[in-house]
């Protein structure tokens, strides 16, 4: 069946241990109680799959969105053949349900600059994110498949900083800048203490006074109670939480799957700046990924530039993503930056009013 349910998919994905969490089974259930419908579809041999989301618009249209796919199993090769399978399953689908546009965006990493000036990284911490021969033909290697465009605009950071967490604590902390490093320790001197918490009224109060602080956008307390009442039963979320003298400093919310952990959201108070809690907490959430086998730490969105504009700017930038690279930098991670989004439209008339709406 080429449309899966459920525990369909998450039998699917389970020769699939590495599939991005927005992948997977639980991500669509939690998208599901905001206003997404979700959808799984596999091509004929199984070779690749995807979960789709759509989202209404007026006029009974929608918009539908893969994020981080499609996926396919580990290890396993896809060809031209059932690469094209999977695609023409999707298009029947979003053609029946008036969707005006499907987005892409392939959980796939372009060969980009490493934090060392003098080399270029072709491959990141695990190769299951780089197109290459191992897992896709030259054609889709190289290629948009047919009928997509470049995005016009990506939902999901396009740029972001991993950290390697091979090695025991010593080796990870050695790969961080002198400063990250004095900075954890301090915390510790300072008497921050970092728990595991499920108070999430309290992490949506840090995440509320973070957000005016910093000039952004939060979710609503019930998107993050959802996130972590889907995703910590099953082990695979920890919401920490750093204190000083039972007053509550900084939280945030690390999720893991397969080998990859992701830092999605974080929050800190305007007290006991000083004591430097976020960097402990950072450290903590590191070593809980740890614990759950992860082999890296995605820290999660950083200024869409190239190294050399990075480092030459922030300093003397807080704006937007500025500051929040100023903080990442530090853990030892390395820049690498995704292949971009893919569009493919349905009804073009209504996509050129998207186009407009979005650039302006």
């Amino acid at each position: 069946m080429p449309k899966l349910d459920l525990s369909e998919w998450d039998q699917y994905l389970s020769s699939t241990p590495d599939a991005h969490l927005l992948q997977t089974g639980l991500w669509g259930e939690f998208k599901g109680e905001f206003g997404w419908e979700v959808m799984r579809v596999v091509a004929h041999d199984n070779s690749a799959g995807a979960q789709i989301l759509f989202r209404r618009l007026p006029l009974g249209f929608r918009m539908a969105y893969i994020p981080k796919g499609p996926v396919l199993p580990a290890g396993g090769i896809v060809h031209s053949s059932s690469w094209d399978s999977l695609w023409q399953e999707i298009d029947g689908i979003c053609r029946s349900m008036k969707v005006v546009f499907l987005k892409v965006e392939p959980d796939l990493l372009e060969p980009s600059r490493s934090n060392n000036r003098d080399e270029i990284s072709t491959k990141p911490v695990a190769k299951y994110y780089i197109p290459s021969e191992d897992l896709f033909d030259a054609d889709i290697a190289n290629t948009l498949p047919e009928g997509f465009e470049p995005g016009l605009q990506d939902i999901q950071p396009r740029r972001t900083m991993i950290v390697n967490l091979r090695g025991d604590d010593d080796r990870i902390l050695g790969r961080m800048k002198q400063k990250t490093r004095y900075n954890i320790r301090l915390a510790l001197k300072k008497g921050v203490i970092v728990r595991s918490c499920t108070d999430l009224d309290l992490f949506y109060r840090l995440m509320s006074v973070t957000g005016v602080r910093d000039s952004f956008d939060v979710h609503s307390k019930e998107y993050y109670q959802s996130a972590y009442d889907t995703f910590y039963p099953r082990g695979i979320c920890e919401y920490l939480l750093a204190e000083y003298q039972g007053d509550p400093l900084a939280g945030l919310m690390v999720f893991a799957q397969g080998r990859r952990s992701w830092y999605f959201y974080g929050a800190s108070s305007n007290v006991h700046r000083e004591r430097m809690p976020t960097y402990l907490l950072q450290w903590e959430a590191m070593r809980w990924a740890r614990s759950m086998g992860c082999i890296e730490y995605d820290l999660w969105g950083v200024p869409d530039e190239d190294y050399e504009t990075l480092e030459q700017e922030f300093p003397n930038r807080s704006d937007e993503l500025w500051g929040v690279y100023r903080f990442k930098r530090g853990f030892g991670g390395r820049l690498y930056r995704t292949i971009g989004s893919w569009d493919r439209v349905y009804i073009p008339s209504l996509y050129t009013i998207y186009r407009i709406w979005s650039n302006r």
